[in-house]
């Protein structure tokens, strides 16, 4: 089976590179059998087994499909800036099988009928699976509080309020007690609305020298504490997302030893880029939360290292090129990144910061567990999978990328790490040359 052939049959054996799976584990791949969706057998029995079709693994590893816990489909919307095929077909190059989508959308998902609407979307237009993540305020107004119940019931995984903060503790106490009695989780980016106030990039030393509006650290950690004191008091599984400050994991680490039931993610361009990138006041890196200092960087890094970051997240934002091309502070924030984020990984990896069991921890088995799901390599467990080869160099462009957003982290530069095939419940999602 080349790159440029479909998988269509009802079993597919995968034979040589390495499988990885998500826990830890690696060991040479001498074949894998997928049968009506599940993977069959391993080993010995898959080598000796026939199948319709045979893809060669050579030089590639083989894992878990990538999941995904924040990303933006733009459906329903205008269409403008994304729709739910484009964006899934971008999340499969890039070697995503499950993305949880943000309520961000228009109209807001607060209601059972956009959940469906979603779903209907996904259903006839996603390669992969889409999991929708439901309002926890009506009209993510931070005030009232949705129909978290029917929420759940219309298949979202979990409830978050996306980028936008919760007015005041009350409500969200309110919001985390509700959802405690739904046995729900909960997903907030921590932000202290009144501290970051109009700022636009990390209050440090570039926005000092450039001029810069800026959102400090203590608009982030002040919000971290509160939320796990509010977790810690209602019983609310909490899941924070997209930290930005070292000092945010070090809190998570802390309230963790006292059996607080949080868990947390970053962003991968949080852990490659600093606030050097606005330098040249580049518009793709007005970012929310803002990419911070090294410090911060090596700091988030460690913690994924450790574990005290479950999650690597793409925060997938796309625009189109009109919400770009203005003055810095005049821009919308946010990266077209989903089909970058692997690679920006395994820079990480050939720098020594993460190995590749760590790397594919994050991007797997580690937000698979957020949301109560599996990302496993086992006998009868679903092919959701990803075969990539990490020597191979592909460069992102207007042309190379499939997302309607092209404001990649890093244009026209070769990067490492080519998705070859990314397979959702045994089917063809996506195959690369």
């Amino acid at each position: 089976m080349s790159g440029k052939e479909h998988f269509s049959g009802v079993s597919l054996k995968i034979t040589g590179g390495r499988l990885l799976d998500g826990l830890g584990s690696e060991t040479p791949n001498r074949a894998l059998l997928i049968q009506n969706g599940r993977i069959a057998a391993t080993g010995d029995a898959a080598e000796q087994a026939d199948a319709d079709q045979v893809f060669d693994a050579k030089g590639c590893v083989i894992s878990p499909g990538f999941v995904d816990l924040y990303c933006n489909l733009r459906e329903p919307g205008t269409g403008q800036k994304g729709n739910i095929a484009s964006e899934t077909r971008a999340a499969a190059k890039g070697g995503f099988t499950t993305v949880c989508a943000s309520p961000e959308t228009s109209p807001v998902n607060d209601s059972r009928a956009v959940s469906r609407l979603i779903q209907d979307g996904a259903a006839t237009g996603s390669p992969i699976r889409v999991l929708p993540v439901g309002a926890v305020t009506r009209g993510l107004e931070g005030e009232m509080l949705s129909d978290m119940a029917g929420l759940a019931a219309a298949g979202c995984v979990a409830l978050g309020n996306g980028s936008r903060g919760i007015r005041s503790a009350r409500v969200l106490r309110r919001c985390m007690a509700y959802a405690h009695t739904f046995g729900l989780t909960v997903m907030f980016r921590p932000e202290n609305q009144s501290l970051a106030a109009d700022g636009y990039a990390h209050d440090g030393l570039v926005t000092s020298r450039l001029g810069l509006l800026g959102i400090p650290e203590v608009a982030e950690t002040a919000s971290v504490m509160e939320m796990l004191l509010l977790a810690e008091e209602t019983g609310v599984r909490l899941h924070l997302s997209q930290l930005s400050c070292g000092r945010s994991v070090e809190m998570v680490a802390d309230a963790r030893h006292r059996g607080v039931a949080v868990t947390a993610d970053v962003a991968m361009h949080q852990l490659v880029f600093t606030e050097s990138a606005l330098s040249g006041f580049d518009s793709r890196f007005h970012l929310r939360p803002p990419l911070r200092s090294e410090a911060d960087r090596q700091a988030l890094v460690a913690g994924v290292r450790e574990g005290v970051i479950d999650a690597i997240v793409s925060q997938h934002l796309p625009h189109d090129s009109a919400a770009k091309q203005a003055p810095l502070a005049a821009t919308e924030p946010g990266l077209s990144s989903i089909e970058s984020v692997l690679s920006l990984g395994l820079g990480l990896v050939q720098r020594g910061e993460l190995t590749l069991a760590q790397l594919i921890r994050g991007l797997t088995s580690g937000p698979a567990s957020v949301i109560g799901r599996a990302a496993t390599l086992g006998n009868d467990d679903v092919a959701d999978l990803c075969v990539f080869d990490p020597g191979a160099q592909w460069t992102p462009g207007s042309q190379s990328l499939i997302s309607m957003g092209k404001h990649a982290p890093v244009l026209g530069q070769p990067l490492m790490g080519v998705v070859r095939l990314t397979l959702v419940q045994g089917q063809e999602a996506w195959s690369g040359s």
